[in-house]
């Protein structure tokens, strides 16, 4: 008979029961993330209870802060009240700049002082160190108290003693301390300034905060007071100064006056000046008349040896008025001639007459002019003498007045510096009143948009925060332990695993049955308390029946790798199962931890399968009947009987069993008898199932399979590791065991259905669960 696995279960059977693996096993499945973190959520779930308890625990312990805030408004440089601008405040603006310094100036330690002082926090009992509760670690007093209360000489280069805290370290640390729980932050992109306090006492936050910006504007003010006041005492020592000097320029200019015999007429003339200036004057009119009296003297020079009809047209004689007259004259009896010569004769005595005249006029008119160019040439004599003399005069007074000129300039510069002083002087004196008038105006640059209260909820620690905070960290901290626990997991929790490690047809998943004895699990299937369990015993049941019809597998090894995994439970169940078809036998082959007498309540000296190899007992006297169910329990577990099993060898017919206390145990299972007997038992019965001892701890199992027909092997999920079950199945396929395939055993399958593994459509898709 052919033993290997390919003659009971063929390939094809892997191939139908997961089709898709291969094509789902290189992509990332997401809902297996998820079913890993739904398997594992009560773990999570206690996980996150444990961690938000423990931080409830701490932030009980922790002193809650509670949090004064004022807002305070950095008012706008205003443009100033009166026509002239102070002195003191010349550089303020709300720049950014000057915001940020304001920000600063308010965490800044003088003000800090200001407020401990002005609140005494030193003595208060929520700030003073001194009235704070000590902490429970004390490892310098504990040592103290071990040693007796004598510091060891190394004790005390490692924990020196401190010296007591004087006033000032007290005013220190109360002050440092105030600054770190003190914030100030712009309120969006305005010019509001907010003021936060963190104290344990809500009254005392709120009034630290508002003493901290009155502090602040009463800075301001003292700053602008004592800026005023510098501003005026400067003011006053200069003011003196130009006083001084003011009066010293006056007494220079005054003194030079009186040295050069100088007398101020309209600020810079003198009164050389002003005869310089006359003389001057004149000198021009001279010169101004002289050359009218030469241009008319020319004029009438060149006209002279003319006629007399183009000298009485020199204007200067033209406009001549008695020149004018005899030229009227003249033009008269000239007009009367010669009408009177067109009408008579040149005897007539009328035209006779009236030459004449004619000529009378014009010998009257050549005296006038000649009198008037006379006249011209005297005027022009005269202008040139008087230009003479005045041009005598100024040339004697030239040195004179070059020296009156340097007078005048140093005259000038003695008024300019009178001028410059007494300027510089009325200036000084006009802004120091208005110094000392407006010292107090405008000073205060901020102002209290909204008072501090006492805060009823403390600010920290925010205990909900912090649990969420905590709540969610744990989460996430529990389901990537859960990932690495199902990573670092190496067991078998799906039938996939089993069949894609073990390469070998998954059977049956049995699943977990709780709050059940040993003695119930063994009659779980013939009781029908878990419909469930039953149905996958009655599947497993159907694949044994369904290889049966091919080649028949009378004797059934049930094994497995480790102690506690349930192939007793699925032994006793799969022959529970076969009794209502056929006649079974359940034998206990587990020499070493036999359970049938246990859980069917055998006696437990009662002879069993040991005792019928060894030739002790008769097999009819060892089967024991439970129903429809015959059963062949381990036998006795009498010192007799240890020692048999333990004898290096079997006992000849007729040998006494006490000289063979030495034989191995395995010497029975190998022995002729147990192929013997297990002929015998065929005869009787259709199927044999043998409860074998773990594969993995001794050799029985191997011996075992070698008798049977098939190999039912039992992996308990979650618990038995993939690498030991490959060992012990290599052990059997190398032995040409004939094993037919492996059971899933105490799979819990609520975890299962909601967790996804394919093993929950293994069975048949309906609800067993008890009504």
């Amino acid at each position: 008979m052919d033993n290997s696995p390919s003659t009971y279960v063929e390939r094809p059977l892997q191939a139908h029961l997961h089709p898709q693996h291969s094509e789902e096993s290189d992509t990332l499945d997401l809902l297996k993330l998820w079913r890993v973190i739904w398997h594992a959520k009560w773990n999570i779930a206690w996980w996150v209870a444990f961690c938000c308890a423990l931080a409830f625990a701490v932030l009980s312990f922790i002193t809650p802060q509670y949090m004064g805030t004022t807002t305070l408004l950095i008012k706008e440089k205003t443009p100033p009240v009166m026509s002239f601008q102070q002195v003191t405040d010349s550089g303020a603006t709300t720049t950014p700049d000057y915001l940020q310094t304001q920000q600063a100036l308010l965490q800044s330690r003088d003000l800090a002082e200001r407020v401990v002082k002005k609140l005494k926090l030193t003595t208060h009992p929520a700030t003073d160190p001194r009235q704070q509760a000590q902490s429970w670690f004390t490892p310098r007093q504990w040592l103290t108290d071990l040693n007796g209360g004598q510091w060891l000489p190394w004790l005390a280069l490692l924990l020196p003693e401190k010296p007591a805290p004087t006033e000032e370290d007290i005013f220190n640390d109360v002050v440092q301390n105030f600054m770190l729980h003190t914030t100030v932050k712009f309120v969006g992109k305005s010019q509001l300034l907010e003021i936060d306090v963190e104290l344990p006492d809500p009254a005392l936050a709120a009034a630290a905060a508002n003493a901290l910006a009155q502090a602040y504007m009463d800075s301001q003010l003292d700053t602008s007071l004592k800026s005023s006041q510098n501003t005026t005492s400067w003011m006053n020592t200069r003011l003196g100064e130009l006083r001084n000097n003011l009066r010293d320029a006056e007494n220079k200019l005054q003194a030079y006056r009186e040295e050069q015999g100088l007398v101020d007429v309209d600020g810079v003339a003198t009164i050389s000046a002003n005869e310089l200036q006359m003389t001057g004057n004149r000198m021009i009119d001279a010169r101004r008349d002289r050359a009218e009296a030469e241009s008319q003297y020319r004029q009438a020079q060149a006209l002279s040896n003319g006629d007399m009809s183009r000298l009485s047209s020199v204007p200067a004689v033209l406009s001549n008025p008695l020149v004018q007259q005899f030229q009227a004259e003249v033009a008269k009896a000239q007009a009367k001639v010669e009408e009177l010569s067109g009408r008579y004769g040149a005897k007539h005595p009328a035209l006779i007459s009236a030459q004449s005249e004619l000529r009378t006029a014009q010998t009257s008119l050549r005296l006038q002019v000649q009198q008037v160019v006379a006249g011209i040439e005297r005027q022009y004599q005269l202008a040139v003498a008087s230009e003479g003399a005045l041009q005598k005069s100024f040339n004697s007074n030239k040195a004179q007045i070059q020296n009156i000129s340097r007078k005048e300039f140093q005259l000038r510069e003695f008024q300019r510096e009178v001028d410059s002083t007494r300027a510089l002087y009325e200036t000084f004196v006009t802004r120091y009143k208005e110094t000392a008038a407006t010292s107090d105006m405008d000073s205060a640059k901020a102002r209290v948009v909204d008072t501090a209260i006492a805060p009823i909820e403390p600010s920290k620690p925010r205990k909900n925060l912090i649990l969420a905070i905590v709540a969610v960290v744990a989460a996430i901290i529990g389901v990537g332990m859960a990932f690495l626990f199902d990573t670092l997991s190496n067991t078998f929790k799906s039938d996939e695993t089993i069949e894609s490690t073990l390469n070998v047809p998954l059977l049956s998943v049995i699943p977990l049955v709780t709050r059940k004895s040993r003695r119930q699990l063994a009659r779980l299937f013939e009781d029908n308390d878990h419909p469930r369990f039953s149905e996958t015993i009655r599947n497993l049941r159907t694949w044994l029946m369904l290889q049966s019809t091919e080649e028949p597998s009378q004797v059934v090894l049930v094994t497995s790798t480790v102690p506690g995994e349930g192939k007793s439970t699925i032994a006793n169940n799969l022959a529970c199962s076969l009794t209502s078809l056929e006649r079974v036998l359940l034998i206990d082959a587990d020499l070493r931890q036999p359970t049938l007498s246990l859980n069917f309540d055998f006696p437990s000296e009662s002879p069993g399968f040991a005792n019928v190899i060894a030739g002790t007992a008769r097999l009819e006297d060892c089967i024991r009947t439970v129903g429809n169910l015959d059963m062949l329990p381990a036998g006795s577990v009498s010192p007799t009987s240890s020692d048999l099993f333990n004898s290096p060898r079997l006992p000849s017919p007729g040998e006494p069993i006490d000289s063979l206390r030495q034989a191995p145990a395995q010497d029975l299972l190998s022995s002729p008898r147990m192929a013997r007997m297990l002929e015998v038992l065929k005869s009787r019965y259709r199927h044999i199932i043998i409860d074998s001892p773990p594969a993995e701890l001794v050799s029985d199992a191997l011996l075992l399979a070698k008798h049977s027909d098939a190999v039912i092997y039992v992996v308990k999920a979650e618990s038995t590791p993939i690498s030991q079950v490959q060992k012990s199945l290599a052990m059997l396929q190398q032995s040409h065991a004939p094993v037919f395939g492996v059971v899933l055993n105490q799979v819990d399958m609520r975890k299962a259905r909601k967790y996804g593994h394919g093993h929950s459509k293994s069975f048949y898709d309906y609800d067993f669960a008890p009504r």
